[in-house]
């Protein structure tokens, strides 16, 4: 019997640091060169190298500016501030590579479908079809301040517009263009047949997008679908529309029903259980030895910011956690998105009491994922742990130190698992969806992103 491969993404921002608020102070580090490409390319090179799945580029369209009622720990602290756009990132990652795959974060909720689309099939095309897209309806106010909006639009509201959005979206790249619309005719003078490209007439609640796509289709027409909810509308969300599912679990008792609940909405949405891929995030800490990755996780921990975790947990949550001394019990905050929050970064017992402070530190490495330590034959049982016990996939790996952590996994973790028979050796060739699932380069045919129909022209101009 095969065993199930484990996978990998990397987990990335283009900013100083990510997920380990204060990280970027450790003189190894090098995430303050974000602004460079020969960053990004040299780690597009090693993620590569270590057949990693793609790299997924988190991202915000807000600051974090809840501790305190102001941006100002986030601007001291470098707290996912300053912040690039993660789309540039990807031709420049592309170029130097040709398999990675790349998932770019887009904010649906303040990007039109229609230009959307074209900018999405034109990274396709660049990238021969290596693009994904995390699916988000954004969580920061200061997002929709900026973007103008009074605050953001409620939280179920969000998923309505979500769902006419990929309708729009699905129809643009998937049905404006007939797979033989291109002549490309020189002889003849037609580049394109006009008579196989159509109009696709949407006219929703939330949108209005009469004409047709402006990009001609790309090598996988429709990006692979990211997404990270974890709501049950944001499930069912997902059981509808993402191919792959990114979440951050305490325990794997957590992670197990998370994962039985997406692959349960997958099978209500009419698709198979393994239409969906879900990852889980986590940090690895690794050496030669385990002393040697014990000495290195107390030496990250020696740079971890409590103030940038608290800012960070802050714009997570919507809770000001400058207003509580540090020894506070979070069990005992009065709104429920405090409540929320510590489900979010507790451990696997749930009888434990966490104070402010507590949280802080736990956040400080690696976010709300677990940290995983240990010499490469201790961290590749873990991972066929967590995996064999909870049902998922692979890992969405964070980092401590730029890049550092991921350059320990390629070259320490990867050969344990390979050598265990758990990781693969070589990309398949095709586009990122070929190498994830292994049926094509399209949608299958499962997906509702095949299922959607253009709308009837006018009866004036049906003839």
């Amino acid at each position: 019997m095969s065993l199930k491969p484990i996978r990998f993404n990397a987990f990335a921002m283009n900013t100083v640091g990510h997920q380990s608020p204060g990280l970027w102070t450790h003189p190894r580090d090098q995430s303050h060169r974000y602004t460079d490409p020969a960053y990004w390319q040299d780690l597009a090179r090693l993620l590569e190298r270590g057949r990693f799945d793609g790299v997924f580029l988190a991202d915000v369209l807000g600051v974090y500016d809840v501790h305190a009622g102001s941006a100002a720990a986030a601007l001291r602290h470098g707290v996912q501030l300053p912040l690039g756009d993660p789309l540039a990132l990807v031709p420049l990652m592309a170029a130097a590579t040709e398999h990675l795959g790349f998932g770019v974060t887009c904010a649906l909720t303040y990007e039109h479908p229609y230009s959307f689309a074209r900018r999405i099939s034109t990274l396709d095309h660049l990238t021969r079809g290596r693009i994904g897209w995390n699916i988000v309806t954004g969580y920061l106010d200061s997002a929709a301040r900026n973007l103008g909006l009074e605050a953001q639009i409620g939280h179920d509201e969000r998923y309505d517009l979500a769902d006419e959005y990929l309708e729009v979206v699905y129809k643009l790249w998937e049905l404006s263009w007939d797979e033989d619309a291109l002549r490309r005719d020189k002889a003849g003078r037609v580049f394109t047949d006009p008579a196989k490209v159509h109009a696709i007439r949407h006219r929703g609640a939330h949108y209005r997008v009469p004409g047709i796509h402006l990009s001609e289709p790309s090598p996988q027409r429709t990006p692979v679908l990211y997404q990270a909810g974890t709501s049950s509308r944001g499930k069912a969300f997902a059981g509808r529309h993402a191919e792959c599912v990114f979440v951050s679990g305490p325990s794997r008792q957590v992670l197990r029903a998370y994962v039985d609940g997406v692959r349960a909405s997958a099978l209500a949405a009419g698709r198979r259980a393994e239409d969906v891929l879900v990852y889980a995030q986590a940090l690895i800490i690794t050496g030669e030895t385990e002393a040697a990755a014990r000495a290195k996780l107390d030496e990250y921990r020696a740079h971890i910011d409590i103030e940038a975790a608290l800012t960070l947990l802050s714009g997570w949550t919507g809770v000001d956690f400058s207003r509580y001394p540090r020894d506070a019990m979070i069990e005992y905050l009065d709104t429920q998105a405090g409540r929320s929050a510590l489900a979010s970064f507790s451990s696997a017992d749930p009888d434990r009491r966490w104070t402010v402070g507590e949280a802080a530190e736990f956040i400080g490495l690696g976010g709300r994922g677990p940290v995983l330590v240990g010499d490469p034959a201790q961290i590749a049982e873990q991972l066929i742990d967590w995996q064999d016990a909870t049902g998922i996939d692979g890992f969405n790996l964070a980092y401590a130190v730029a890049h550092e952590t991921f350059r320990d996994v390629v070259e320490l973790v990867v050969p344990e698992l390979q050598q265990r028979g758990r990781y693969r050796r070589d990309y398949r060739p095709g586009t990122l969806r070929q190498q994830l699932f292994g049926a094509g380069s399209r949608l299958n045919e499962r997906h509702a992103g095949r299922k959607v129909r253009l709308d009837a022209p006018p009866l004036e101009n049906a003839a």
